[in-house]
């Protein structure tokens, strides 16, 4: 049979099909195959991520069958898994078994997903279960139960719920502390705001509460320099550098001063507290002064002071101390060190020479190790005498003190010197001397004092007390209580600071008078003299002075005596001559007149002679009386000048009375101040030479609380010496020989001022030669 074309065409597209679809198959086999060699590869790797997975799933079945991998057997601490839920109950505890079976019904009916904690009843296990439905497609009505194993989880869960309560109590004391700081503290934030104050800044700030102060952002320190204290904590973050400043601030309506500082925290934002410094300051500004008054003492002193710190170096030095080392001003400012300001006191001389000057430096350095203070002398080339006291000070200084003693030695060799010159001079004493201390220990005598008293130098030499001297001293009195006398002298001179003496007869016959005087140094001094002789001199003129009143007694009454004598017969003979003269015994010639004129006269000059010796005599007796009466003054002293007006005239004297009736009245005997003021009056008229000039000066003033008349007699005479002066008013002069002494030549000037002061009243004379003399009468 022949093949047609046509069907050899059908052929050959038959046999292309099939060769086509044999071609597809095997393509698509071989895409199965590797799709399912791909699925199990998947497979094997998601069974391998499961096994690995921190999480285990089990599935819980409606009839309460579980399936799960055995390595969820092994977190649950079986061998294998059971086959029920149920059978779990040895593996949890009852609440939570009854808590995992409530969960999953509830997952099973209500497709409720769910989350447990649970723990293994017999081990320290925790494990983390979340439940969700399962895919109803495979597994209809059971829930997937995922297993985590929170065992590491829960221990870091509970180590940092310990380490969160710990943290909570740090910082609730932090807190605390912090609230009940007693300084200012807050926090800002980033942006530099008040995030959180203390109770210590709400009350610096009059704060409501610390939300208000926050929430106001009242700030605690003033702007400083356009500076706001935001500005200042921002620059310290910025910095990462605490800030701190010294700024003052008004805290409770006082201005305070205040140490601030802020603190960078990181990112959180930044810290600040403020320390009130006030009192600190305070105390600075009062030891500054302290300081300064110091130094302005130290200045004030003669003894050199210098300080030197711990590190030796020179930080003050006084006035006294640059002028004994002769320091310069420039020398004293920079930092001069200890062995510096040696080596420039050798070069000025200023220190002590010595053979190993480097020893000695060394040595000198070693005042700063010491343990106690040192103590120097320090002779100088130039004669300086200087003591050295270093003391080392708690901070490893040194104080050195420098005081110049030369004129101290002088002073206490001239001491000594004047030492024994006193014991010489004591010693050479015509009196015995004794110098006693207060507590009535003899300190000092002389050799003549152990002899006026009979006593041993060996006892005086003991300083013995005035109580066991007395003992002594009474033995050789011829009374011996009356040495009490003696130590009452001593007490009064050196306790009472009075002076006090007496006498006191020795035994021997002999007479002491001693003395107790008050010495500036609080001790006292007892004089002893021996008068024994003087006393028997002093008897001898007593007995010849009494015999001198006597006599003075007998002659006064022997002039009064005479006067009144005299005074008769001179009254007879003026008698009968005025008789005479008024022709009574007949006519009388030219010549017989003047006779009877010439008898008169005498008579009344040798009147008035009488009056004055019976006046000077019972003035000088005390016993002159007065008759006093009121005496206009200017009246009273015109007629004593008209009673001399042919005097006056006839001496061809210019005498000037100056006065008015405001000289006024006194209260006077008129008879006997007449007679002292015309004495006063005469002697002027007397002295003045011819043509002379006497001026007599009446005037009242005020004197001692009263009333007193004064009235000046001035003349141009020749004047007196001084001694011709007391003569005059002590009524002698000098003989014609020079050596003999008249007494009473003349009565006028005493007689004038006995009867003066008899009114209570003085007189002065004032006179020179060649400028006349001055009378002064000041009268009451």
């Amino acid at each position: 049979m022949l093949l047609t074309p046509t069907l050899l065409a059908l052929l050959g597209l038959l046999l292309g099909a099939w060769t086509l679809g044999a071609i597809v198959a095997i393509l698509l086999g071989q895409a199965q195959r590797r799709g399912a060699q791909a699925a199990k590869a998947r497979a094997r790797r998601l069974a391998r991520i499961i096994e690995d997975s921190p999480a285990q799933m089990m599935l819980a079945y409606p009839d309460g069958r579980i399936e799960g991998a055995a390595r969820l057997a092994g977190w649950l601490g079986l061998e294998v898994l059971p086959g029920y839920l149920s059978d779990l109950s040895s593996v949890f505890p009852a609440a939570q078994m009854q808590m995992l079976g409530e969960a999953v019904q509830a997952c099973q009916r209500g497709m409720r997903p769910f989350a447990l904690t649970l723990s293994l009843a017999n081990a320290r296990t925790s494990l983390a279960l979340r439940g969700y439905p399962a895919d109803p497609d495979h597994a209809p009505g059971a829930c997937q139960l995922w297993f985590f194993d929170n065992t590491s989880a829960e221990r870091e869960a509970a180590r940092m719920r310990v380490e969160t309560a710990q943290a909570r109590g740090d910082f609730a004391a932090l807190s605390g502390l912090i609230e009940a700081a007693p300084m200012p503290m807050w926090f800002r934030g980033g942006d530099g705001a008040l995030r959180l104050v203390n109770s210590a800044y709400v009350r610096a700030v009059a704060g409501a509460s610390a939300r208000q102060v926050v929430a106001d952002g009242v700030e605690l320190v003033e702007r400083v320099e356009g500076h706001s204290p935001a500005d200042v904590a921002l620059q310290a973050a910025r910095q990462g550098q605490p800030i701190e400043r010294i700024v003052a601030a008004t805290i409770d309506g006082q201005r305070r001063t205040l140490r601030v500082s802020d603190l960078p925290l990181g990112q959180e934002g930044v810290a600040g507290y403020a320390v009130d410094i006030e009192d600190m300051e305070e105390l600075a500004r009062s030891l500054r002064a302290f300081r300064e008054a110091q130094r302005s003492l130290l200045d004030l002193l003669s003894s050199g002071v210098a300080q030197f710190d711990h590190e030796r170096r020179l930080v003050f030095a006084n006035q006294p101390f640059q002028r004994l080392f002769n320091l310069a001003p420039a020398e004293t400012q920079g930092p001069l060190g200890f062995e510096r300001w040696l080596d420039l006191a050798r070069e000025k001389g200023r220190v002590p020479e010595a053979r190993d000057y480097p020893a000695w430096r060394r040595e000198r350095m070693g005042w700063f190790a010491r343990n106690a203070a040192q103590d120097e002398a320090w002779p100088l080339s130039d004669g300086t005498h200087l003591r050295i006291a270093a003391q080392p000070m708690p901070d490893g200084g040194l104080l050195l003190i420098a005081e110049d003693r030369t004129e101290t030695l002088r002073i206490s060799a001239m001491r000594d010197t004047l030492l024994r010159t006193r014991t010489a001079t004591f010693d050479s004493l015509f009196e015995a001397v004794a110098v006693f201390a207060p507590d009535g220990r003899m300190q000092i005598w002389n050799r003549r004092f152990a002899s006026s008293w009979g006593l041993d130098s060996s006892f005086l030499d003991g300083h013995p007390h005035i109580s066991t001297l007395l003992e002594r001293i009474g033995a050789r009195l011829a009374r011996p209580p009356e040495a009490r006398a003696v130590g009452d002298c001593v007490r009064a001179a050196t306790l009472e600071r009075r002076e006090t003496g007496a006498r006191v007869a020795l035994a021997d016959g002999r007479v002491v008078e001693y003395a107790g005087v008050p010495l500036p140094d609080g001790n006292g001094l007892l004089i002893v003299l021996d008068i024994t002789d003087s006393q028997k001199a002093e008897e001898a003129l007593r007995e010849r002075n009494a015999a001198l009143v006597e006599a003075d007694q007998l002659k006064t009454r022997f002039l009064a005596n005479m006067s009144y004598e005299f005074r008769t017969p001179l009254t007879s003979i003026g008698g009968f001559a005025e008789m005479l003269q008024m022709g009574l015994g007949g006519e009388l010639s030219e010549g017989g007149r003047e006779y009877v004129e010439a008898i008169l006269t005498s008579v009344a000059r040798l009147s008035d002679q009488i009056e004055n010796v019976l006046d000077l005599s019972q003035s000088e007796a005390g016993m002159l009386p007065l008759a006093r009466e009121e005496i206009e003054v200017l009246s009273f002293v015109t007629a004593l000048v008209k009673d001399r007006e042919t005097r006056i005239h006839d001496s061809n004297i210019t005498l000037d009375l100056r006065g008015s009736a405001a000289a006024g009245r006194i209260h006077a005997d008129p008879r006997r101040l007449g007679r002292a003021l015309g004495h006063l009056i005469d002697n002027a008229i007397a002295a003045a030479p011819r043509g002379g000039h006497i001026r007599i000066d009446l005037a009242r003033h005020r004197m001692r609380g009263a009333d007193w008349l004064r009235i000046s007699i001035q003349d141009d005479g020749p004047g007196m010496d001084g001694p011709s002066l007391a003569r005059a008013l002590g009524g002698i002069r000098m003989g014609p020989d020079g050596a003999m002494v008249e007494r009473r030549q003349g009565l006028g000037l005493p007689l004038a001022r006995q009867l003066i002061e008899a009114h209570g009243g003085t007189l002065d004379l004032a006179s020179q030669p060649g400028k006349g003399t001055l009378a002064v009468v000041e009268l009451p």
